[in-house]
């Protein structure tokens, strides 16, 4: 149950957002319209990195009492540490330290703000992870479904070398999905860091592959990147894309494996109530 106070709060959601691709902010306005329709704050506002409006003015003429600023990223790394942070002007440098440091809670004349955790580490996304994998089998049958004892599944992440932490959350639910021992292997792949995405097919034991993005929206990464490290041709997949066409074909047999490839996790309705738990554990700890 959330507090009735959150009535006298604004809501803030940060989007990576993109210039190259509209879709990219869709969950984010998705999911500050439900949040609106339930009318739990005051006022609930969106901003992005990449588009407008910019992180950097959304707090401009907010007069609530209390602010939540929720990112819709998936781990807690270079943006949601360093980049958001700086943008709002959240980092604060003590008296005897040259190094800036995050303050979740700060007051700011009769305003307090309060900067949540992401959304992508929460531990509900175990159970949106394991949906998304098991929809795209079932929507897409070659055949008898196979068994996820006889399928290999794969936490495709983004990566980056400007924070280690950035591949941590997808490392951490392949390794929570691994202990339930519900799939024969289960691999965290990356963009941008080792394993590689394309290191899937030498990697797993099994003839299936399921793999599953682990990215808020279905953007260029998710929409055009992946499927062609996956194997797709890349003239093919941007002729999708102009025809508003899935840019990956389920299955797909591919160097003699079959492939499903599912959506990202950002439009799962649920990260609606992942938002407010995020809010609620921060009052919380702010309480504490």
């Amino acid at each position: 149950m959330y507090s009735a106070n959150f009535k006298d709060a604004a809501l803030v959601l940060i989007g990576h957002g993109s210039t190259l691709n509209a879709d990219s902010a869709a969950p984010t306005h998705q999911h500050a319209d439900e949040l609106r329709r339930r009318g739990v704050f005051g006022q609930v506002r969106v901003a992005f990195w990449k588009q407008e409006p910019a992180i950097r003015t959304v707090l401009d003429g907010l007069q609530t009492r209390r602010v939540f600023i929720v990112p819709l990223f998936i781990s807690e790394g270079y943006f949601t540490q360093e980049v958001i942070p700086r943008e709002l002007e959240l980092l604060v440098q003590g008296p005897k330290s040259e190094v800036q440091s995050l303050e979740r809670v700060q007051r700011r004349g009769a305003q307090t703000i309060y900067y949540c955790g992401p959304v992508g580490t929460h531990d509900s996304m175990t159970e949106v992870l394991l949906a998304r994998a098991c929809e795209v089998v079932e929507r897409f049958p070659a055949g008898p479904a196979p068994a996820p004892s006889d399928t290999t599944l794969f936490i495709a992440g983004h990566g980056t070398g400007n924070n280690e932490n950035s591949r941590r959350a997808i490392e951490r639910q392949a390794e929570l999905i691994r202990a339930r021992k519900i799939y024969a292997e289960v691999h965290a792949v990356f963009m941008e860091e080792e394993p590689r995405i394309e290191t899937c097919y030498a990697m797993a034991r099994s003839r299936n592959i399921v793999m599953v993005p682990l990215f808020v929206s279905d953007g260029l990464h998710s929409q055009e990147d992946i499927p062609v490290l996956l194997g797709a041709s890349p003239a093919v997949v941007k002729e999708r894309m102009r025809l508003g066409q899935p840019t990956w074909h389920n299955p797909t047999e591919m160097q003699g494996k079959l492939v499903w490839y599912a959506r990202s996790i950002g439009s799962e309705p649920h990260l609606a109530d992942v938002i407010l738990e995020r809010v609620q554990e921060q009052v919380v700890a702010a309480v504490d």
